[in-house]
C-alpha cells in the first residue's frame, strides 16, 4: 500500500469534519481525517520499515494528512543533522498551524546549542510558519534552564501582520510569564509588544493554570486599548 492508501485506511469522516473547522487555511478536499494518535503510530511503523525517505521527498503533498505524517516522521528522526535537513526541505511547504505545531523533534533536546543558531534563522523568516515554528522551538527548549533574557528581546522584536505569527508570540510570552515571571513582566509593563499581541498574551496568561491568582491581578490592569 502507498502512504496515501494507508492514511485512507485510517480515515475517520467525523474527525475530518471536525478538523476542517480548525484549519480554515486548508482546502477541505485535502483533509482525509486521520486522528493524530493513529498518524503517530503510522509514523513509527514507517520509521521501522524504512524506505519512507521517498515520501519525504515527494513535495508538495496532495493531502493535509500527508503533511501531518511528514511532520511526525521528522519528529521521530534521531539524527540531528538529517532532521535539520528534512525540516529545511519541508518548512516552505507548511501552510497551516496544525502541521507547524505537530513538529517537535525529540533529537533537539540533545543539540540545543546548534539548534539555537537555527532558531534565530527561522524566527527572522518572512514565511509565516517557518517563523512560527522558530518561536515554538524557542518556547519549547529555551524557557527553562537554558533561558536568557535576550530570547525575549528577539521575539518581542518580531513585527508581523500575520495572525498565526502573532498568536505564537502571545503564546510564547504567556508561557514565559509562567516560567520566567520577573524577566517577562517588564515586556508588558513597558509595552514592548504591539497592542493586539500584548492583550492576547494577557488573555492567554489569565486563562492559564500556571499563572497564580496574584499574578493575574497584576496582569489584568495592564490590558491596553
Amino acid at each position: 500500500m502507498t502512504v496515501v492508501e494507508r492514511l485512507n485506511a485510517l480515515q475517520d469522516t467525523s474527525y475530518a469534519a471536525f478538523q476542517r473547522k480548525l484549519i480554515p487555511t486548508v482546502d477541505e478536499k485535502k483533509v482525509i481525517g486521520v486522528r493524530v494518535p493513529l498518524a503517530r503510530k503510522l509514523a513509527k511503523e514507517l520509521m521501522k520499515e524504512g524506505g519512507y525517505e521517498t515520501f519525504l521527498l515527494s513535495l508538495p503533498h496532495d493531502f493535509y494528512d500527508e503533511d501531518m505524517l511528514h511532520g511526525l516522521l521528522i519528529s521521530e528522526q534521531k539524527d540531528y543533522e538529517l532532521c535539520i535537513r528534512q525540516l529545511e526541505q519541508f518548512l516552505p511547504y507548511v501552510d497551516n498551524w496544525a502541521v507547524c505545531d505537530i513538529m517537535s523533534p525529540k533529537v533537539f533536546k540533545k543539540h540545543k546549542e546548534e539548534l539555537l543558531e537555527r532558531v534565530f534563522v527561522w524566527i527572522s523568516s518572512d514565511e509565516v510558519y517557518t517563523c512560527r515554528f522558530g518561536i515554538k522551538m524557542l518556547m519549547t527548549y529555551f524557557l527553562d534552564e537554558d533561558f536568557k533574557v535576550e530570547y525575549l528581546d528577539a521575539v518581542a522584536a518580531i513585527r508581523s501582520g500575520e495572525y498565526y505569527v502573532n498568536m505564537m508570540i502571545a503564546w510564547y510570552f504567556a508561557t514565559a510569564l509562567a516560567k520566567q515571571w520577573e524577566a517577562t513582566l517588564p515586556y508588558l509593563t513597558g509595552k514592548r509588544l504591539d497592542v493586539w499581541t500584548h492583550n492576547k498574551t494577557i488573555q492567554k496568561a489569565i486563562e492559564s493554570d500556571r499563572i497564580t491568582e496574584e499574578e493575574k491581578k497584576i496582569l489584568k490592569p495592564l490590558k491596553r486599548s
